[in-house]
C-alpha cells in the first residue's frame, strides 16, 4: 500500500483485515508472512501516524504494544 485515508480505525480494519486496532489508537500490523511487527500511533482526525516499535515477532512478545 503506498497510500492510504482512513477516518476510523473500522475503515482500516476494513482495508487491512490482518491489522489489530489496540486502544489509544494503537494498531499492530503484521508485516512479512507474520514475522515482524509494526506498531502505529494513529490520529484518524489528523491523519497522522507514528510508528512505535518495529520488530520481530519474539520483540513484540516482550513489550506492551499499548504504552510502548
Amino acid at each position: 500500500m503506498l497510500k492510504a485515508s482512513w477516518e476510523t480505525p473500522q475503515q482500516l480494519k476494513a482495508d487491512i483485515g490482518t491489522a489489530s486496532i489496540l486502544k489509544g489508537g494503537r494498531v499492530v500490523f503484521n508485516i512479512g508472512g507474520n514475522k515482524y511487527r509494526v506498531i502505529l500511533s494513529i490520529r484518524y482526525e489528523q491523519q497522522i501516524a507514528w510508528v512505535r516499535f518495529v520488530g520481530t515477532h519474539a520483540q513484540y512478545d516482550k513489550v506492551d504494544a499499548e504504552t510502548i
